[in-house]
């Protein structure tokens, strides 16, 4: 039997079940095309790339972005904008800010002014405010745009830039209302220096600057696209009545599955400074594969809610403008809640996708459509899954105890020759993706094996796993472990297997779910 703390796991897991994520948009096509994803978002046509301004206001989630109206590879950038009451079925929005007069709109935030403290607001509404990084002319500034109509129509303050300090590497304002020194505060990156600012405003539109971080973590990439939020710390599923702040850092270089990845410091902030809860250099990740930069959550989400949700670009900027789609390029990861986690290594994140996703498991999809194992052994050859289950959009939660083998797990987008691992090596105590087969190697650094370390779980392992089409999403332990992905197998490799390999294990439960499209 497993013991109660991998209990507690397992039920944390299940809490969050299948996902998606997609928008309507008039006259798009049928969203059907080949590498197209099933329930995450991406545009219809044309370039994306980070999650810009997520706020939520008046019953919708604003999800803003990096778009390239022109074509589909980086530039001309622009904020694409799309809104959703359930976090699971978008509608696309008119491009938001559009590049002008030789400035382009580079990423930022965008936060809900319910006091009205920029006296932008009208007739007792208040307004929506994005703060966003405008780069042109040989340097980079923070800039503010409004909009009194639900977001729908943004007009640029006739004072911008608020804060211009001369450089061309300063941009990716993050704001947050900072309740105890009541007033907004922004964190700005410096990625030539690897340091992050912090500003505070009691307008959002003078600015003054209050400190900086830096030096700490991993330094070896560019920091770009910061955040900052505080949580509560959990100890299981039990709150402890103690909070903490996190300070995500997005870095460009010496990330562990190379190129762009996601770093986050745990400490204390008062409004000033930050203050890093472990030794300076202790790195750690939000996620440990390739495809997930620029993680930014959602501001102003509603307090009988209580979430903190984010989103990252899930593509890496080695090999971004050259994904093999078309006529669009490059997807967002599925909304995820944040979690800050005691674990006996100290506090940790954890995620799981949002619970809006229960509305594309599809009931109805015949045989395999949700399929359950229990209680049964995995050994090499004898695959109890086998034949049982086929498909390109779904979500599978494998729960193992007693591995005695070298290495245990899942293999998706089987077929032609294809295979995608998703698995556990008992040996060096590592959960991995495993991508060097999955499919169309249209970049030289793109075939790759990922790998993050395992924490203890009680002796237990459990793997929870979304496929759509062109991307795995991997959270293992309870949300403790992150990888994704982004694959390209083959239309025919549909096929999903269990393995074993070097000797035995016991699946305690197997669920897998077939997704329906969220475009049609």
């Amino acid at each position: 039997m497993p013991n109660t703390r991998f209990l507690r796991l397992v039920l944390l897991a299940f809490l969050c079940a299948a996902s998606a994520v997609a928008f309507a948009q008039e006259g798009v096509r049928s969203y059907d095309e080949p590498f197209r994803s099933q329930f995450h978002f991406s545009p219809a046509k044309n370039w994306m790339n980070d999650p810009n301004g997520c706020v939520f206001y008046d019953g919708e989630w604003h999800l803003f972005y990096q778009y390239n109206p022109e074509g589909d590879t980086w530039g001309h950038m622009s904020w694409g904008h799309a809104v959703s009451t359930d976090l699971v079925r978008w509608k696309h929005l008119p491009v938001a800010l559009r590049e002008e007069n030789g400035v382009m709109i580079f990423s930022g935030s965008a936060v809900a002014d319910h006091h009205n403290t920029s006296g932008f607001g009208k007739d007792g509404k208040p307004p929506l405010i994005a703060v966003y990084t405008g780069h042109g002319h040989g340097r980079q500034t923070q800039n503010v745009a409004y909009s009194t109509d639900r977001g729908r129509t943004w007009i640029k303050h006739d004072q911008n830039p608020v804060i211009d300090i001369a450089s061309p590497e300063f941009r990716d304002p993050k704001v947050t209302w900072h309740a105890p020194t009541k007033r907004w505060v922004m964190v700005v990156a410096r990625p030539d220096v690897r340091r992050v600012m912090f500003y505070g405003s009691a307008d959002l539109k003078a600015w003054e600057r209050l400190g900086e971080f830096g030096g700490q973590g991993a330094v070896d990439g560019i920091w770009e696209c910061p955040d900052l939020f505080e949580l509560p710390v959990l100890r299981g599923d039990q709150k402890t009545g103690q909070s903490r702040w996190v300070l995500v850092v997005n870095i460009n270089g010496g990330t562990p599955a190379g190129g762009s990845g996601c770093q986050y410091f745990v400490g204390t902030f008062d409004g000033r400074t930050f203050v890093n809860d472990n030794p300076k250099d202790v790195k750690l990740w939000a996620d440990w594969g390739p495809d997930f930069y620029a993680a930014q959550s959602w501001s102003d989400v509603p307090a009988n809610d209580g979430r903190r949700v984010w989103i990252a670009w899930m593509s890496n900027w080695r090999y971004a403008n050259q994904e093999p789609t078309k006529p669009w390029r490059t997807a967002m990861t599925l909304p995820r809640e944040v979690l800050l986690v005691q674990t006996d290594e100290g506090l940790r994140l954890a995620q799981r996708v949002v619970k809006e996703a229960h509305s594309l498991v599809d009931f109805d999809a015949g045989p395999g459509g949700v399929l359950t194992l229990r209680d049964q052994e995995l050994a090499p050859g004898k695959d109890p899954l086998k034949g049982q289950v086929t498909g390109d959009a779904l979500e599978l939660v494998l729960v193992l105890e007693d591995v005695r083998a070298e290495e245990v797990g899942l293999k998706v987008a089987v077929g032609e020759g294809k295979e995608t691992v998703v698995g556990y090596d008992a040996k060096n105590k590592q959960m991995f993706v495993d991508r060097t087969k999955s499919g169309v190697d249209f970049h030289k650094e793109f075939p790759s094996r990922n790998a993050a370390p395992v924490p203890d779980a009680g002796g237990g392992v459990l793997l929870h796993v979304w496929l759509d089409r062109s991307s795995v999403e991997v959270l293992g332990q309870g949300g403790l472990v992150s990888i994704t992905d982004r694959i390209y197998p083959p239309p025919g490799a549909r096929g999903v297997e269990l393995y074993a390999r070097g000797g035995t294990a016991k699946v305690v439960s197997l669920y897998v779910r077939k997704l329906k499209s969220a475009w049609r």
